[in-house]
């Protein structure tokens, strides 16, 4: 009875050990595999440009560019910010012109503007002073409103070609990047640099030559 018992535990412990070894070839296996998968992974060109064009930073995201994916956000975000601050000035200049132009003295915001706050109105206003402004000085507060508005909405306009500019880098990053992983890098090819004496009259040149080296 003893030896019986002795055998059914030997019998025991080898099952649970040949499964303890199956389990972890079998872990191991699958292991490689995903490694492997992971290591044979070539995006497509064209699925990653249509996922940047759906939405940006998804072609970056597929070809598993993560790193780029901040950036891609971080340049749309300063051109928003871009335009809503030259949008912000534009008006600001827009509304002091007009009002520096009417014949209302209730429209005064032009007096707080930055590049007035520091003039005497008494100087340029003739609404608002009509005996003491110089006209020289009115023609230059409405020539510099008139420069101020078009610079601000110049680059307002600019700030928003950059945006389709920026996403259409975006796109073509994607693609880029999608077909560079496709790219076979081959040892057929190979660079030689050996120096080369150059004819200069007179003194004696040296330089470099480079050669492309196609093995067969």
């Amino acid at each position: 009875m003893l030896i019986l018992r002795t055998v059914k535990v030997i019998k025991i412990i080898l099952i649970t050990l040949l499964f303890c070894l199956s389990a972890n070839l079998t872990a191991q296996d699958t292991t490689a595999v995903i490694r492997q998968v992971r290591r044979a992974f070539k995006p497509e060109p064209l699925k990653a440009t249509m996922l940047a064009v759906a939405f940006p930073g998804l072609g970056q995201v597929y070809n598993r560019k993560y790193l780029k994916v901040p950036f891609v956000y971080a340049g749309f975000g300063a051109l928003a910010y871009s335009v809503r601050f030259n949008t912000g000035k534009y008006n600001e200049m827009m509304k002091g012109y007009q009002d520096f132009t009417d014949a209302i003295p209730e429209t005064d915001s032009y007096l707080t503007l930055d590049g007035l706050k520091n003039q005497d109105p008494k100087t340029y206003d003739p609404v608002l002073y009509p005996d003491t402004y110089i006209p020289s000085n009115k023609s230059w507060v409405e020539d510099n409103l008139i420069k101020a508005i078009d610079y601000y909405k110049k680059y307002r306009d600019l700030t928003y070609i950059g945006i389709a500019a920026w996403y259409l880098v975006t796109i073509l990053d994607a693609n880029v990047d999608a077909s560079l992983a496709n790219f076979d890098v081959t040892n057929k090819l190979d660079v030689e640099v050996t120096p080369l004496q150059l004819p200069v009259p007179g003194v004696m040149g040296a330089g470099l030559n480079i050669s492309l080296i196609f093995k067969f």
